[in-house]
């Protein structure tokens, strides 16, 4: 576990790789300023209109490359969501900027007036309008089924397995279960399509909790999408509440299912617990995740679906 000192100097050492980056790319960056130190050290570089986001770590196991290959997936699909009219706030350059042995992204800076709140993803939003209809169809193959369960929870789990002090051996065997259960279903397109005949895929935002929608003087502006994928629209609504999920239906005219909906909240839940192996080197999220685990191991309201 990385002590308080140890993480101080880890944010020192990425707010320095951000501004000597930012220079290196014809920037004038005053005093920088830490907007967030979680996962990412977020620089502002006020009075330029950016901020850099330098990853701080990665999942035990994964490829560095897997990183900045997310990085050049989220810069495409801004630029899908920029056709389709829809606010984000997202990378200023156009591909990932490599500094200090990091892959750091430089994106737009928006002033932030009003606490975070949900609403409808950009991606639901976009695909309901016309304009956006045939470049979707033009990217609807390159674009990964669920890529919010990609490498980085496998290589997670695999480090839970040699994990003793974290998570106890009942919840690793559990989690790891259940993965095995999930995986199969929501990890591929057909295997999903069979389960649930319904499903109708979509673009989906991948991670869309309130905190990546941005409100700003000039509205409310989505971020972090770099999950975007093709999916069910149930992904996107787990544990966002009935009352949004009812004003969905309403504005999709067309139900959710609520099996599907309850196979991507236990998804989500192992995932949580996969996430555990980063609390070493992200100390920070050590008591959300205690908090959410006790969430995951009481009796499960989804039980069926997980056979």
């Amino acid at each position: 576990m990385l002590t308080d000192a140890e993480l101080a100097a880890r944010t020192d050492r990425d707010v320095d790789t951000a501004v000597s980056a930012a220079r290196d790319h014809g920037y004038r960056p005053g005093t920088p300023r830490v907007l967030h130190d979680l996962f990412s050290v977020v620089v502002a570089l006020e009075p330029e209109p950016v901020v850099v986001r330098v990853p701080t770590g990665l999942p035990p196991g994964l490829d560095p490359a897997v990183q900045a290959e997310q990085q050049r997936r989220e810069i495409a699909v801004s630029r899908w969501v920029s056709d389709a009219g829809h606010p984000w706030s997202g990378p200023h350059t156009p591909r990932p900027v490599a500094a200090g042995g990091l892959s750091l992204t430089f994106r737009e800076r928006r002033t932030v007036r009003r606490p975070r709140t949900a609403r409808p993803t950009p991606v639901r939003a976009a695909r309901r309008s016309p304009g956006c209809t045939p470049r979707y169809d033009r990217v609807r193959s390159s674009w990964d089924w669920m890529h919010p369960l990609d490498d980085s929870v496998t290589a997670m789990r695999d480090a839970l397995r040699h994990d003793t002090t974290h998570v106890s051996p009942t919840d690793r065997d559990r989690a790891l279960r259940e993965w095995a259960t999930i995986l199969p279903v929501l990890g591929d397109e057909a295997g999903c399509a069979d389960r649930f005949p319904g499903t109708r895929p979509q673009p989906v935002h991948g991670g869309s909790p309130a905190c990546n929608v941005l409100r700003t003087p000039d509205g409310p502006y989505d971020a972090d999408l770099e999950h975007v994928c093709v999916g069910p629209v149930e992904w996107d609504l787990t544990f966002a509440g009935p009352e949004v999920v009812a004003a969905y239906e309403r504005a999709a005219d067309r139900p959710v299912d609520a099996e599907l909906l309850a196979l991507c909240a236990a998804a989500r839940l192992v995932q949580l617990v996969a996430w555990v192996a980063m609390v070493p080197q992200q100390p920070g999220l050590g008591d959300g995740v205690s908090r959410l685990l006790e969430v995951w191991r009481a009796p499960e309201p989804w039980g069926g679906v997980l056979g």
